[in-house]
């Protein structure tokens, strides 16, 4: 296989992995569990190929021991957990996910890394769009999975249970080949960050730019997710406060932070001043959509076992007590906390909380910096900021964002994007070469323009 073919491969496979993180559920309703397990098994198979040939060079200084110790405290919850199977499992999948995201990130690189999600997300938005419309036109009302296992009738179903609920001429809310309004909400709203960056440094020719940026904003729209609008507005806070950082240099930042920590201790009073004026203005019930509810039945179990946890369980198993029955809301069975760190804590115990914490701080610290520190050459010459060493800190903080109001962090593209991160933040931090732009594609002869994810 000649090289230019291997790179193809290679960049094709990434997408995949990066399609099925983001559109898990996509598989499932179209092929079934068992369809969607052929999936997981190619994603396997490829990130252990990909690995084995690129034999990517580990150093125990570039490795985040955060990452470590949250996998091994998951691994030996198998001792004292209360569903031994279920966290075998969970473990399973958790080990598939973090072999996935560790190949790409040390095969690929960073900047391969963000070829493949922005291919992956373009997917993702389009089909969206395209499935969603033949929904609109030739279905004409709300689709059920291709395999239900349901009991009721179609009539008796509530709507979460449908694929799609038809509604793009009504102007939403659309759910997207991903089944989940917030979840395409938070693909369109991580695609709009890597475009924005791409577009303004180069990355992307502009017209292209413009357009999937603009894909990106109607999809956001149409979903019309209240999580994903709050989400959104934390990381324009810290956008803002990434470019003063950048503006006033290193040795004037204290302003900043103490002005980040003002707004923030003043965004909680507002938020608890206003709540009721917020919810409505959203358009939630005062129990955030039974979140509420969710969450005091989470914090009862985790007091139980408030150190270890129950056991490592990732996404709740609905045959494992006791989490059968445990949310259940106008005939829907939740299967997470709808808060990553509730999650963790139950799970895991404090234990637990404290690894995953130092997963997201230290991943958070080394983005900031990244995104903030003129960066230098090989030479140690500094060198212009590039819009692009924004993309960790600000995908980063939207994560942690919908890690407050759903579970998604532990798990498919969460857990994969936390992990890229913070893998790929580490090896720069120990390395001298600033974040380069994208590699060139046209010819020396003509103006180059850095290379685009296709």
């Amino acid at each position: 296989m000649t090289h230019g073919r291997r790179q193809m491969l290679e960049s094709a496979f990434a997408t995949f992995v990066f399609f099925t993180a983001f559109a898990g559920q996509f598989w499932r309703n179209l092929l079934g569990w068992w369809g969607f397990g052929a999936v997981v098994a190619v994603v396997l198979i490829g990130s252990i190929w990909l690995w084995a040939s690129r034999r990517p060079a580990l150093s125990w200084r570039r490795t985040p021991k955060s990452t470590l110790f949250f996998l091994g405290i998951a691994t030996l919850s198998l001792a004292w957990s209360h569903y031994p199977g279920g966290t075998a499992l969970g473990l399973a999948i958790l080990f598939v996910t973090t072999i996935a995201a560790l190949s790409l990130t040390l095969s690929l690189g960073w900047h391969g890394v963000l070829r493949a999600v922005g291919s992956a997300l373009k997917w993702v938005l389009a089909l969206s769009l395209v499935f969603e419309s033949w929904v609109a036109v030739v279905v004409r009302e709300p689709l059920l999975p291709n395999f239900p296992d349901f009991d009721a009738s179609a009539d008796d179903l509530p709507m979460a249970f449908f694929w799609s609920r038809a509604m793009l001429f009504d102007g939403g809310p659309i759910e997207g080949i991903v089944g989940n309004r917030n979840l395409l909400g938070m693909a369109a709203l991580i695609a709009a960050i890597l475009f924005a960056a791409l577009l303004a440094s180069g990355g992307m020719r502009r017209a292209q730019g413009i357009g999937w940026l603009v894909v990106s904003g109607v999809v956001l729209l149409l979903t019309r997710s209240s999580t994903v609008v709050l989400v959104g507005a934390l990381v324009l806070a810290a956008f803002g406060f990434a470019m003063w950082a950048r503006r006033i240099g290193p040795d004037r930042r204290r302003i900043v932070y103490a002005s980040a920590a003002a707004a923030l201790a003043a965004s909680v009073a507002l938020l608890a001043v206003l709540w009721t004026t917020l919810l409505d203005l959203l358009g939630k019930s005062e129990d955030l959509t039974g979140r509420l509810d969710i969450w005091e039945a989470v914090i009862g179990l985790a007091a139980e076992r408030p150190l270890l946890g129950w056991g490592y369980i990732g996404y709740w198993q609905p045959w494992v007590e006791p989490f059968d029955g445990l949310a259940v809301r106008n005939g829907v069975e939740y299967l997470q906390a709808h808060n990553a760190w509730l999650d963790v804590w139950m799970q895991l115990g404090f234990v637990g909380v404290l690894a995953f914490a130092s997963i997201g701080i230290g991943a958070l610290w080394r983005s900031w910096f990244l995104a903030v520190d003129q960066p230098r050459d090989d030479r140690g010459h500094p060198v212009g900021f590039s819009a692009v060493a924004l993309i960790p800190l600000l995908v980063l903080v939207a994560l942690i964002g919908q890690s407050l109001a759903e579970s998604r962090l532990l798990i498919e593209s969460g857990w994969m994007l936390l992990i890229a991160i913070a893998w790929g933040t580490k090896r720069r931090q120990w390395s001298p070469e600033p974040l380069p732009a994208m590699t060139p594609t046209r010819s020396p002869s003509r103006r180059s323009r850095p290379e685009v994810p296709r």
